[in-house]
């Protein structure tokens, strides 16, 4: 138990510090004339994403899991999403953001894991929420918060592609990919 709510508090950490870097950059880019979309459904999606935590934490204290049998392989994999996360934020530097906020005219990025895939982020956050359940057999967490996620990008990804594509040259610079 005590792997966990160290693993738990660093998850935790990183994810305030995360906040605190979209909020400099949110004030940055609005500042720049940026315009911000999706503001309906971001609260949901923080609530998923917190709810997340809450659950697993629930699941693994209620049904005692322990760490899976499995976990050299869910931890390199979790390592792997985390060093994605990481290299998608110093990729898209001041634009990176939690919300949907683009500047007009703005250059589109196109480096890092851009150059290889339209939203990576959001291969990385499904990523997690199936590893990091499964890290600890929270398997009730996994299937629920999968479908969750799913529905919330089959809202946010056609919405942030709207934005991109009305405010940048995002559909020149990503066509066929």
């Amino acid at each position: 138990m005590m792997l966990f709510a160290i693993f738990i508090i660093l998850i935790a950490i990183q994810r305030l510090v995360e906040l605190y870097i979209a909020k400099q950059n949110e004030k940055q880019l609005k500042g720049a004339g940026a315009v911000e979309y999706g503001e309906s459904h971001y609260r949901w999606m923080v609530l998923m994403h917190l709810s997340f935590f809450i659950v697993l934490i629930i699941e693994v204290l209620a049904y005692e899991r322990d760490v899976a049998g499995l976990w050299p392989i869910w931890l390199t994999l979790f390592l792997i999403a985390q060093s994605g996360r990481i290299w998608v934020i110093f990729s898209l530097g001041k634009h990176w953001n939690t919300k949907i906020i683009v500047v007009p005219n703005a250059e589109v990025v196109i480096k890092g894991p851009y150059k290889y895939f339209k939203h990576p982020n959001y291969i990385i956050v499904a990523t997690e929420i199936i590893v990091i359940s499964l890290l600890f057999n929270a398997y009730y967490t996994a299937i629920i918060f999968s479908f969750l996620n799913a529905w919330m990008m089959a809202v946010r990804i056609p919405l942030e592609e709207k934005a991109l594509k009305e405010h940048t040259e995002y559909s020149t610079v990503f066509k066929g990919k």
